[in-house]
């Protein structure tokens, strides 16, 4: 993701908050590239309560503002999410064989990026992705996948069901992780997951391990950022409430592994590997 290099402190903060600036890494990246612009004590509050489910977010701000050197701490969280991406696209793609249907929910860079790295090995597969209402995220996915000349099939999000029946393996991405080796991922993904299982598709998460929430360790519960009732009806009758979580939690029983730059992990091992790597972050 490129930042428009005359944009300043505000309007990144503000493209973040409107969803212009989408998923956990780019988000991340956008906040660790404001912090030239500004670093002190508000402006790191702000960019933090910007999204409420984006641990990542946090912990690229925690590394950068640890280092003696701000710009060279800048560097090194940028580098951290390029390694970790193809890492994670390299890890990936060897659970990919030709002839396979992969079925993804919402948007995550880390999953297009496996499909990718697959296609290039020179694998044939075809996917299936939903809508992911109420802001459409999976057509980010759908129009990715076309650009790279994989064959890609919108459901509607109440037919996931039927296109996991057809799937071979599900990959979704993850906003947060927490040390019960619970993923946050977008609303929908549980009970993907829950129908996954019932039809024997292993289910993944792929993700950058800056996404564990260090914060669980002491008892913290990742707050579900819940969004404006507006992005799913403007305007609706008097008496109608209107429900808008972003995310819900993914039980580790129904995760076949985390992939990561760490490898592929079990969510229970996962944590522990998280703590030996980076443990700047505790």
């Amino acid at each position: 993701m490129q930042l428009m290099i005359d944009m300043d402190f505000d309007q990144i903060c503000r493209k973040i908050k409107n969803l212009e600036i989408q998923g956990a890494e780019n988000i991340a990246r956008a906040a660790v590239k404001a912090l030239k612009l500004r670093h002190d004590p508000a402006a790191i509050k702000k960019l933090i309560s910007l999204r409420a489910t984006e641990p990542c977010l946090r912990n690229a701000i925690t590394f950068v503002m640890a280092q003696k050197n701000l710009s060279l701490g800048i560097k090194q969280a940028l580098e951290h999410f390029d390694y970790a991406q193809e890492k994670v696209a390299e890890y990936g793609s060897k659970k990919i064989e030709s002839g396979m249907t992969i079925f993804t929910h919402c948007h995550s860079s880390s999953v297009v990026g496996i499909l990718r790295k697959a296609k290039e090995q020179g694998k044939k597969f075809e996917v299936y992705c939903t809508e992911t209402r109420p802001m459409f995220q999976g057509r980010i996915t759908a129009s990715e996948l076309a650009q790279l000349k994989i064959p890609v099939t919108m459901f509607v999000d109440s037919g996931a069901r039927i296109a996991l029946k057809e799937a071979d393996l599900m990959l979704i991405g993850s906003d947060s992780i927490s040390t019960e080796g619970k993923i946050i991922n977008k609303i929908g993904s549980e009970m993907f997951s829950e129908i996954a299982n019932k039809y024997d598709v292993p289910v993944y998460s792929c993700t950058d391990a800056w996404k564990f929430d260090p914060q669980s360790v002491y008892g913290y519960e990742e707050k579900i950022e819940k969004r404006e009732a507006k992005e799913v009806w403007k305007k609706p009758p008097k008496g109608v409430k209107i429900s808008n979580l972003a995310f819900e939690k993914v039980h580790p029983n129904l995760i076949m592994g985390i992939i990561s730059e760490l490898g592929i992990i079990q969510p229970e091992a996962f944590v522990v590997e998280v703590k030996r790597k980076y443990s700047w972050m505790f």
